[in-house]
């Protein structure tokens, strides 16, 4: 279930990046100086660096580790 959230979620990101709402327009001005594009980049590009930690987190292939670290001693007591 987790795995199909983050495939959602990366996939809602994507779609997220395609801003074609903001194109023609630097107005409204955020926080009054911020143009409405830049603020919506800022807060895609949190967005994505907190998926990329959820991806790490929940779908980091661990297992691919475990099998390196087994090979390690084996390849260093090799001359």
């Amino acid at each position: 279930m987790k795995r199909i959230l983050l495939v959602i979620a990366v996939i809602a990101l994507y779609v997220l990046h395609q801003d074609f709402w903001f194109w023609r327009t630097a107005h409204p001005l955020v926080f009054g100086f911020i143009p409405i594009g830049l603020f919506y980049q800022g807060c895609f590009s949190v967005a994505a660096a907190l998926l990329m930690w959820l991806l790490v987190k929940f779908a980091w292939p661990s297992h691919l580790e475990r099998v390196v670290e087994q090979q390690r001693p084996e390849e260093e007591a090799a001359p």
